[in-house]
């Protein structure tokens, strides 16, 4: 049997998955979330900007929350200082006699302690969260409260992107995002989404206070907040056209260790806690597809890497097999004109490349649903040269750190 037999139920299954996100973009809830219009309610709102030596950062990501377009009276944003030991107190005091702002300093203990921080000092009907290195469009909280008509939904996701893509590695996140955006579209629509991501995020406050605030989440708070709303029966949407921008890791490093992180997070929550909700009937799309996908998909990445080294290395022992005993002054020359008819091709290959493809097709339709300005054309050619060389390794490590009982910090 060839070893490529054993990636083709995987393929196969990512195939499935993509034209299934297709699909249901043309679903009607889908349709209706896209249609929606910027409301005329104006609910009070708080967002809280938890922040940990962010002195660079803290400044602009202020103001983008001042210029938000909501009427005043209705907006306060309270900063949250983590016990920092850089500038970002003395940042914020700039700030201290905004109307609008509130400062909070508070001894170090984690960006949960800090949001629910926030939390206790405000009684505002919905409470949002923005990280100390995002920033937000003046129309991003306008496309938000109109998600909060339906009195189940209990919290709303925005669009995220790559604030200001500086090298391959960022455009290549950027498009990475832009993939985001469809998908969380997509799962919204089905009550599917499983995290409520830091940039601009937002709660209903009462509820929030009902579940019991903010936990450490295998530090990933977001998602612990969102695993436990869908475990309580409520819904989770997606505002598309709420555009933030968020600073993105610059080096694979710093890449791999955000992104270990991430996936620690969901493997201990989703097989801890939370692990009822797989395969759950009760839960829908959520219990019966997205989880379990998520949870294949990071085993496929991992085996798909392994079968591709394998036959990597294969390849060379037999080319080097074929080739010994030949001088290389003729071994290495061109022979002949070159053929297409002799290109190496299989079966593998080919759904290889059509889930590629599918994915470069959701990252467009992303762009497109979020209407998020700028050229992809180097995002899109960076994640597909680069993307699905360097997801194995957060993949295996994340894996092995949850094998093991490993905990890192989560700092890049």
């Amino acid at each position: 049997m060839s070893p490529e037999v054993l990636a083709y139920p995987f393929l196969f299954i990512a195939i499935f998955f993509e034209s299934f996100v297709l699909v249901t973009l043309l679903s009607k809830p889908a349709r209706a979330a896209r249609a929606r219009t910027q409301g005329e309610t104006t609910p009070s709102v708080a967002v809280i900007v938890p922040c940990w030596n962010e002195a660079s950062t803290i400044a602009a990501t202020c103001d983008s929350l001042l210029a938000l377009q909501y009427p005043k009276e209705r907006l306060e944003i309270i900063l949250v200082d983590d016990g920092s030991t850089d500038a970002t107190p003395e940042v914020m005091a700039h700030f201290a006699q905004h109307p609008q702002v509130r400062i909070v300093r508070k001894e170090n203990g984690g960006k949960h302690t800090a949001l629910n921080a926030g939390i206790a000092l405000t009684q505002a009907d919905l409470v949002g969260c923005l990280d100390a290195d995002s920033f937000v469009e003046p129309d991003a909280l306008r496309e938000v409260v109109p998600c909060f008509v339906d009195p189940q939904v209990v919290a709303v996701t925005a669009a995220m992107s790559v604030h200001k893509p500086g090298n391959i590695l960022q455009h290549m996140q950027n498009a990475e995002y832009s993939f985001g955006i469809t998908l969380r579209h997509v799962f919204a629509s089905l009550n599917g989404l499983y995290v409520t991501p830091g940039p601009f995020s937002f709660y209903r406050r009462d509820v929030v206070e009902k579940l019991g605030g903010f936990r450490y989440g295998h530090q990933t708070e977001d998602m612990e907040m969102a695993l436990r709303i869908q475990n309580a029966g409520y819904g989770i949407e997606n505002a598309p056209r709420a555009r933030v921008y968020t600073q993105a890791p610059d080096t694979i490093r710093g890449l791999i260790k955000q992104r270990t992180r991430w996936i620690t997070g969901f493997l201990r929550n989703i097989l801890g806690e939370y692990r009822g909700l797989i395969g759950s009937r009760r839960h829908g799309a959520l219990g019966l597809l997205v989880l379990p996908t998520a949870l294949l998909a990071i085993v496929s990445g991992i085996l798909l890497f392994l079968l591709t080294l394998f036959l990597f290395a294969r390849n060379i022992f037999t080319a080097l097999s074929i080739r010994a005993g030949i001088p290389l002054s003729y071994a290495y020359l061109p022979h002949g004109s070159f053929d297409w008819f002799y290109l190496p091709t299989s079966f593998y290959l080919l759904l290889a490349a059509i889930v590629l493809m599918t994915s470069v097709t959701l990252i467009m339709v992303g762009k497109r649903i979020s209407k998020t300005p700028g050229n992809i054309a180097l995002g899109l050619v960076s994640y597909v040269f680069l993307y699905g060389l360097i997801v194995p390794f957060w993949l295996i490590r994340a894996t092995s750190d949850v094998a093991v009982g490993k905990r890192r910090d989560w700092r890049y």
